[in-house]
Formats: structure tokens, C-alpha cells, sequence
């Protein structure tokens, strides 16, 4: 599966679970970190934790781990790294706070789901 493809799988996960202003971000040519951002939003901390979980979870049964995880347990801003697929998962303070899509957004290069 292509890291375009999979990072779509993510977004539908994340809706599937009520994340909040799901966006897919294509950041080819701009960092050499990842292909794709996802960048979500939890109405809580517990909301956030849960689509963590169930990203992991069905992330693994189409054959795909998380290589780094930061910050699931607080619940607050959360990194699953998938290599060409970096997911973010913020509650709503944090997402206000750091507001990635500003950051990578060059008018064309965001999907929202």
C-alpha cells in the first residue's frame, strides 16, 4: 500500500471514531521526515486516547505498526510515526495551541475528510 493510500486509511479510521476536522496533509518536497501528515482532533483527552487506540489497532490488522509512539498516554497531543505517514492526534487546546496545518498548508496540499 502507498503512503498516499494508507494515510487515507487513517483519515477514514479517524472518522469512523468521530475525530474531529480530520485533514490529510501531502508534504513530498517540503521535509524529508514524511510523505503525509494526518492531523486529527479528540474532544477530550479520554477522546484523543481512544482514537490513538483504534488507529493502532487497526492500523496492525492491515499489517502496519507504529514505529515511534509519543505522548498516548497523556492524552493531550499524540505521534504515531509510520515512516511515510506521521499521524497527529491533538485535544482541542493543543490543536489550537500548535496548529500544524498552518505550518505545511501551501493552498493546495490539504485534504479534509
Amino acid at each position: 500500500m502507498d503512503a498516499k493510500t494508507f494515510a487515507k486509511e487513517i483519515c477514514e479510521i479517524l472518522g469512523k471514531h468521530k475525530a474531529e476536522d480530520v485533514v490529510m496533509i501531502d508534504v513530498r518536497g517540503k521535509t524529508e521526515v514524511a510523505d503525509y501528515y494526518v492531523v486529527a482532533g479528540g474532544r477530550s483527552m479520554t477522546h484523543t486516547r481512544a482514537l490513538i487506540d483504534h488507529v493502532e489497532e487497526e492500523t496492525e490488522k492491515i499489517g502496519f505498526s507504529a514505529i515511534r509512539r509519543e505522548g498516548v498516554r497523556e492524552g493531550r497531543w499524540a505521534v504515531l510515526d509510520y515512516g511515510d505517514v506521521i499521524v497527529h492526534i491533538f485535544n482541542d487546546e493543543s490543536r489550537l495551541f500548535y496548529h500544524l496545518e498552518s505550518l505545511w498548508d501551501d493552498g493546495k496540499n490539504i485534504t479534509k475528510f
